[in-house]
């Protein structure tokens, strides 16, 4: 059994982290968030520590190393705001702990060197969850491309659009310096997963940009991808206004819709025991996806010309 610590124990993903160490057989002792909404803890690790001040958790982490019986950090879990995962990744590699991160790993390309420094220097290891990599359909998609004709381009469609309130832009979500903006808030999972399937990047071209919605082209190796990205209800396709529902996810390949919209709830789960096995996805298979999002964030949208979303034409 492996203990873990929890950074970020108030925000919307850190109950499957808690599912997650829960149904892999391991213990939490301890989290932290500045918010203290974390009754969810109840649900899975009543006898938990916890802290609102980081420097408390910190040093509450530090006394159960000195403790010398058994009950030191194995693994700090971060379910933080994104501009905050590099620094806790670092505190969690000193304090002679793995690291299990959510996307994105970190904001900008430069801090990925900066960590895989610091995992020579202490023997410790950065895992992150990319879970869609080990989602059934992605793996069948990449075994299909893989066994395909290697100099195809598929044509590729990608559209999520994941509504939200008012709240999402006052809050650090909505703050490009804090979370990357939206291409990197809610994109790029997907990104990576484009990589992971279709292979090396060859071109990324940015058509539209604001607070709520982006959209854009990326050639891969083996794929031309027109992509569209809104947490804007008004850009949810009509039928799904008609019937209430507040997320539109699809992927086409060749025209033919790749089905994904299940089989994401033990996803989590199963990247744990990946992690636990020695087979995590480590800072390397994160820096293309990283580097993506970082140049989307510094382009110039070129509006409606070449290869653009057809969802484009609703916007502009």
């Amino acid at each position: 059994m492996k203990n873990f610590a929890l950074v970020g124990a108030a925000g919307y993903i850190a109950p499957r982290h808690m599912q997650a160490i829960r149904d892999t057989g391991n213990s939490l002792l301890v989290s932290s968030d500045i918010s203290d909404s974390v009754g969810i803890i109840d649900s899975y690790f009543p006898e938990a520590a916890f802290f609102s001040e980081f420097e408390q958790f910190a040093c509450y982490v530090n006394h159960l190393a000195a403790k010398k019986d058994g009950s030191d950090i194995d693994f700090v879990s971060i379910c933080s705001p994104n501009y905050l995962h590099h620094s806790h990744m670092c505190f969690a590699l000193e304090a002679n702990a793995d690291v299990i991160c959510e996307k994105p790993l970190v904001l900008h390309p430069g801090q990925l060197d900066t960590l895989v420094s610091l995992e020579e220097a202490t023997g410790r290891k950065v895992n992150s969850i990319l879970q869609l990599r080990l989602h059934p359909s992605i793996i069948q998609l990449k075994d299909e491309i893989a066994g395909g004709s290697s100099g195809q381009k598929h044509e590729v469609d990608l559209t999520y659009i994941t509504s939200r309130g008012k709240w999402y832009l006052q809050s650090w979500k909505g703050n490009p310096q804090k979370a990357g903006g939206i291409a990197t808030n809610i994109g790029i999972h997907f990104f990576d997963m484009l990589y992971f399937v279709f292979g090396s990047i060859q071109d990324n071209v940015l058509h539209y940009h604001s607070d709520t919605k982006a959209a854009g082209y990326l050639e891969f190796e083996h794929a031309r991808v027109r992509w569209f990205l809104s947490v804007d209800k008004d850009d949810l396709p009509q039928e799904r206004l008609d019937t209430g529902q507040r997320t539109y996810r699809s992927i086409t390949c060749n025209g033919r819709e790749i089905e994904f919209s299940g089989g994401f709830a033990d996803l989590h789960t199963r990247s744990y025991e990946e992690i636990l096995r020695g087979r995590g996805y480590g800072i390397e298979a994160n820096r293309t996806a990283v580097e993506t999002v970082s140049r989307i964030r510094t382009m110039k949208p070129r509006g409606k010309v070449g290869e653009y979303h057809t969802f484009l034409g609703r916007v502009i």
